[in-house]
């Protein structure tokens, strides 16, 4: 109970009130409930489920049953559980940008350097310079959801500028401008839209897949769910969108076909799936001391490579696109 009540303390700490508004009228709306009941309700929540007061409207709980409510894995839960599976002192690859690219570089499609990398090797200076995109895309080391990104054309830069750019900014690495598959690009071309797959290992050291989602952008230069844009499921046999593209914020409706594009969302084939499946099932065995991965994977004319791996991966993009609390799949691996 005390670390529910720190939790409620860090989800008022970090709250975005305009939001909480948002999704507390549309609530109030779709269940007729008066807002004092809702609220209530939702602080509740927090202790019996641990989910935040946030997760409480995406999840939909105003609208859902004990038992129902009880299916979801809130950021409560999912911190325990990741902690668990992802301890911190093993999970700074997963947690560092650079970190992550110097131990997983064999399954990247698309080239990346730090600083030092830059000074070392002017070949791959050249390259970034000269990628066919013409746009560079600089990064911190431990950004996240999209957060801390800055894309610029790479004319703007010689092979000094570039350098003397990144020392004096906080960031940390440079990678070429990624031109996805074209299948993706058509489905929404302001955005690479990446494919997030979760990974599990058994007590066998064997890959269990949690998931698979594909992310679509919506008139947004990043793909991230928390930056307005939406995720499909994938089916991970066939690697066809399974379902329609689905918002984290409540007050959008689902989308069969794409807003801007009008692309069919429903049945899309994602390309190389094969190709995709077994990359991240060779990766996750790679550093078994991290168990549990949300992998972001790029599909590209040559086929797929990452991005990055996430040890924190998020509940949302998990479960929202699936339309249903999937805590059941974590729970065996608890035991």
């Amino acid at each position: 109970m005390f670390k529910r009540v720190l939790y409620l303390g860090y989800y008022l700490k970090k709250m975005d009130w305009k939001k909480f508004q948002l999704f507390l009228n549309h609530a109030l709306k779709l269940s007729g409930k008066s807002k004092i009941s809702l609220v209530l309700d939702a602080v509740s929540s927090v202790f019996k489920y641990n989910i935040s007061l946030l997760e409480y409207f995406q999840f939909r709980f105003f609208e859902q049953t004990n038992e129902q409510r009880k299916t979801w894995a809130g950021t409560g839960y999912m911190f325990e559980y990741q902690l668990k599976m992802n301890p911190k002192n093993s999970r700074d690859i997963l947690d560092d940008k650079t970190k992550f690219y110097r131990s997983y570089k064999d399954y990247f499609v698309h080239n990346v350097a730090d600083i030092a990398d830059l000074k070392a090797y002017p070949e791959l200076l050249k390259k970034l310079l000269q990628t066919p995109s013409g746009k560079l895309v600089f990064k911190v080391a431990d950004g996240n959801c999209g957060i801390d990104v800055l894309i610029k054309d790479a004319k703007e830069f010689d092979e000094k500028s570039i350098i003397t750019f990144m020392e004096n900014s906080q960031f940390d690495l440079v990678e070429e401008f990624i031109q996805q598959h074209s299948v993706l690009n058509a489905l929404s071309p302001s955005a690479v839209n990446t494919v997030r797959i979760f990974t599990q290992l058994d007590d066998n050291n064997e890959v269990v897949l949690l998931g698979c989602r594909q992310r679509i952008s919506v008139n947004s230069s990043v793909d991230n769910m928390a930056a307005g844009n939406m995720a499909a499921s994938i089916d991970e046999n066939t690697g066809q969108l399974s379902g329609p593209g689905i918002y984290s914020d409540i007050t959008k409706p689902q989308e069969k076909v794409h807003p801007i594009t009008g692309i069919e969302i429903i049945g899309l084939q994602v390309p190389f799936w094969k190709e995709t499946v077994a990359m991240v099932k060779k990766a996750a065995k790679e550093h078994p001391e991290n168990r549990s991965i949300g992998w972001d994977i790029v599909i590209t004319e040559n086929g797929p490579g990452f991005i990055e791996g996430n040890h924190d991966w998020c509940k949302l993009l998990w479960q929202l696109p699936a339309q249903q609390g999937l805590k059941s799949k974590l729970e065996p691996f608890l035991k």
